[in-house]
């Protein structure tokens, strides 16, 4: 008998040997090279031409514009501007003004509590949440938007307000570097869900965007509650994190687990088992998809040993 945590540390140390990046922490360097792959989302989702592509529309379309007024059509005016009813009712070529809207402010949510420090492939769940963050961070600056954080690590939330500088930036990654580091040493399993969600509809103006990044595995009805409160508020995305061990069975055998302090043994011998743990992951993801569908959240599912470019429709 093993104990799965003790395997998934043996493996995750054997891929941090064998590669520069950790697979524990997602230190500065790897949320530094996150600003790679904006590039190359931007350039998938210019490739993509059907509204069959992706998921969820876009957070990250460009700078947005609204109509201003209609005025008289003059020389140099873009003809596709041009409001054809307008002209045909007034036998005159009229066009349309636009104005810019202000930039846009972006939230990010990082669910860096000691549940989201388990993985069996290539990294923690943690680390691939922390490259998420790092990754809308640098869209976000690429889309002259103002980005903000809410980081929390199960007990407390470290709230930075959203700017559009670089140096802002700079100082959310090197504060999600430390939370892992502190996180890992504590090992807290304390999460108060409901205190920090209640500082995320406390401080996000309306109309902000929210990326709320975790593994939701401790979502009750009060905090559902909250979070269609966000939703209502801002333009909600939930990204689920999840190990691969959260979706199939482990191979046949017994195995030892520690819940709540208490070690439990399972047998995973048995088609029953295999059928009902993976019915047991996908109804609970189900739960929650359903909950954004109904409360107009944007959902999407994001596996820690698939690279996240592969993923994320989104954006």
């Amino acid at each position: 008998m093993v104990e799965i945590r003790k395997i998934a540390a043996k493996i995750l140390r054997s891929s941090q040997n064998q590669n520069s990046n950790s697979a524990l922490v997602a230190n500065l360097e790897d949320l530094m090279e996150q600003r790679n792959g904006v590039l190359f989302l931007h350039i998938k989702n210019k490739l993509k031409t059907s509204d069959k592509a992706g998921d969820v529309k876009s957070a990250f379309k460009g700078r947005g514009i609204e109509m201003e007024e209609i005025r008289e059509y003059s020389f140099g005016d873009d003809v596709r501007d041009i409001d054809w009813r307008v002209t045909a009712r007034k036998n005159n070529p009229y066009t349309k003004v636009y104005a810019e809207e202000r930039d846009r402010e972006i939230y990010v949510f990082l669910d860096l509590s000691f549940p989201m420090f388990f993985g069996t492939q290539k990294e923690l769940k943690s680390v691939t949440a922390s490259k998420i963050a790092a990754l809308i961070g640098w869209m976000a600056q690429k889309n002259n938007d103002r980005f903000g954080a809410f980081i929390f690590d199960g007990e407390k939330t470290w709230h930075c307000k959203p700017q559009n500088d670089r140096a802002n930036l700079l100082a959310i990654l090197k504060k999600i570097e430390a939370t892992q580091n502190e996180v890992l040493k504590k090992q807290n399993f304390n999460q108060d869900w409901q205190k920090t969600l209640n500082a995320v509809l406390k401080n996000i103006k309306s109309q902000a965007v929210v990326f709320l990044v975790s593994d939701f595995a401790n979502f009750a009805e009060g905090e559902k509650k909250l979070l269609a409160a966000v939703a209502k508020k801002s333009q909600l995305f939930c990204i689920d994190i999840y190990d691969v061990l959260e979706e199939k069975a482990p191979p046949a055998g017994e195995y030892m687990i520690e819940n709540l302090g208490k070690n439990l043994i399972f047998d995973s011998r048995g088609k029953l088992f295999a059928e009902e743990y993976a019915r047991f992951f996908s109804e609970k993801r189900a739960v929650m998809r359903n909950f954004c569908q109904r409360f107009g959240c944007k959902w999407l599912e994001v596996r820690t040993d698939v690279p996240i470019s592969q993923q994320m429709k989104v954006i």
